[in-house]
């Protein structure tokens, strides 16, 4: 490093390549799982739903951590904050939106006489 530039820390995790590798085949175990629920008639049918769900849960927080680095340390603490944030508007926006649509379809129907 020259004398002249600044090294800047962004609080991001050094990635290795063995970290992707191991998020890479994390990932891929988790997806041919879901299809598996799925295809394979591995659960039964009222618990499919539910094993998406925490299949899909998982899934996203090893990405998150593994191939985004975001995670509980002092280092992580401000994107930690800012996905979080986004998470929750995205949540507001969702909901608000399904409420939205919701109402109107209930308030536009033809009244039956």
């Amino acid at each position: 490093m020259s004398a002249g530039t600044a090294e800047t820390d962004h609080g991001g995790g050094h990635a290795t390549l063995k970290g992707y590798v191991v998020g890479l085949l994390l990932c891929l175990l988790l997806t041919g799982a879901s299809f598996g629920v799925v295809m394979g008639e591995l659960v039964p049918q009222p618990l499919r739903l539910t094993a998406i769900v925490v299949l899909c849960v998982v899934q996203l927080v090893a990405q998150l951590v593994l191939f985004l680095h975001i995670g509980a340390g002092r280092s992580q603490r401000e994107n930690t904050g800012i996905f979080l944030c986004t998470a929750f508007l995205i949540a507001i926006v969702v909901a608000g939106s399904l409420w939205v649509m919701h109402n109107a379809t209930q308030n536009m129907m033809p009244m039956q006489l």
